[in-house]
């Protein structure tokens, strides 16, 4: 599951919090339903879209051990946690994930292996099986061996397809995720034909949200207007097919949209992620806005981060907000949109979502629309995540390509 299509809405309650470091004190206030526990960064692919950290490069020589991980799944559960992602990187990278599974099962999680198959084994598949994980999605590129190599710069196309079989027949439910940009839009209706071939009982058609990598990258993977217009009108005209069985999640790249998202369901509303060095977030990018200090496991516990630490108050409920958000009357349905593209576009992590039209930084979104389509800034190479380039980025060697974002995540 991709950070765009992260819970359904939820009770919530308003309740009454003490000041906290110049924190608003009136805060939405509710327990963390969905953990995601991205146990390393560490992985095989290097697809040029991923939303890791650019830096990650930092944070593979300190992921937390098998007993931190198990502290901490015992952690959320105590708060009211019932779902978890296990996820990266390449999970399966670890091979401690069978422990981990085992344990969730006991705690009572429903727990969700987010893959790219590679290191996927009968043995291991077995083990999952019975050590009680629920659910695998594995992540598909293309139908086209050429797209699926390039975008990952990897040769794993034959690979995932094995991968999808062997889930199929160990009895999970078939779950792809494609992430959907300018390489492989084109191949909408030949994307579902091959999900529908493989069994699959559900398929996320994830548009590229540009954090990350794939913000290095925006211009060379956005595609245009009436591309997405015409892989969404492909997407409708496959569903009111009476023969298809698959459950079809079509993403909206927030880019196109006139309107943001809820993004993560709200600010400290009802996911948290542990990252693999321990450090505790309300969204994947947080890490990019400046002047925050974000809680760690090895520091303090996850009920201090989600009740207490400045970080997850920040931006809880709407107090926080700037015109014309404060006053608009849509604003307890998007809270203002994301704080970390707000940031990483305008410079101002409180502003309005610059893809609202009644934001005054719109305008920015536009421009990247143009830029897509400008065939100079498209023709430049694809940066690829894996450790070289991330250590060039920390490096600043890649400046030129980020100078109009205000950091990166």
């Amino acid at each position: 599951m991709t950070q765009a299509s992260l819970g359904e809405s939820v009770v919530q309650k308003i309740v009454h919090v003490q000041q906290n470091n110049g924190v608003s004190a009136s805060a939405t206030h509710t327990q963390p339903l969905w953990l995601l526990a991205e146990v390393t960064y560490r992985c095989p692919l290097h697809c040029a879209f991923c939303y890791n950290p650019t830096d990650y490069d930092k944070h593979t020589q300190n992921e937390l051990t098998t007993e931190q991980w198990i502290q901490a799944l015992r952690d959320a559960r105590k708060l009211g946690a019932i779902q978890l992602g296990i996820s990266g990187g390449e999970p399966l990278l670890r091979d401690d994930i069978e422990d981990i599974v085992i344990e969730a099962k006991k705690l009572g999680y429903y727990s969700n292996l987010i893959t790219s198959g590679v290191g996927l084994t009968e043995k291991r598949i077995q083990a999952f099986k019975e050590g009680g994980l629920d659910h695998i999605q594995l992540s598909m590129h293309d139908i086209t061996e050429e797209i699926n190599n390039f975008i990952t710069n990897t040769k794993t196309f034959e690979l995932k397809k094995k991968v999808a079989a062997m889930i199929k027949n160990h009895g999970y439910p078939m779950v792809l995720n494609v992430v959907i940009h300018r390489y492989n839009i084109g191949h909408m209706r030949e994307i579902l034909e091959m999900a529908e071939a493989l069994g699959a009982d559900y398929i996320e058609l994830a548009n590229t949200q540009y954090y990350g990598w794939s913000l290095v990258n925006r211009s060379q993977l956005m595609p245009t207007k009436e591309q997405v217009d015409e892989a969404e009108a492909i997407t409708n005209e496959f569903r009111a097919n009476p023969n298809n069985k698959m459950k079809i999640f079509f993403v909206v790249p927030d880019y196109f949209s006139d309107r943001p998202k809820k993004c993560m369901n709200g600010w400290g509303e009802v996911f948290m992620i542990v990252t693999a060095n321990g450090d505790v977030l309300p969204c994947h990018s947080a890490r990019s806005l400046p002047n925050m200090q974000f809680p760690n496991v090895r520091d303090s516990g996850l009920e201090y981060a989600w009740k207490e630490s400045p970080a997850f108050n920040k931006y809880r409920g709407d107090s926080w907000m700037k015109e014309p958000c404060r006053s608009c009357s849509e604003k307890e349905n998007d809270l203002g949109g994301c704080r970390c593209q707000a940031f990483l576009l305008s410079g101002d992590a409180d502003v309005a979502d610059p893809v609202c039209s009644k934001s005054p930084f719109r305008h920015l979104i536009d421009q990247a629309i143009e830029d897509s389509k400008n065939p100079v800034m498209v023709a430049k190479p694809i940066v690829f995540r894996n450790d070289k380039n991330s250590k060039k980025i920390i490096a600043g060697e890649f400046n030129d390509r980020v100078e109009s974002f205000h950091s990166l995540p």
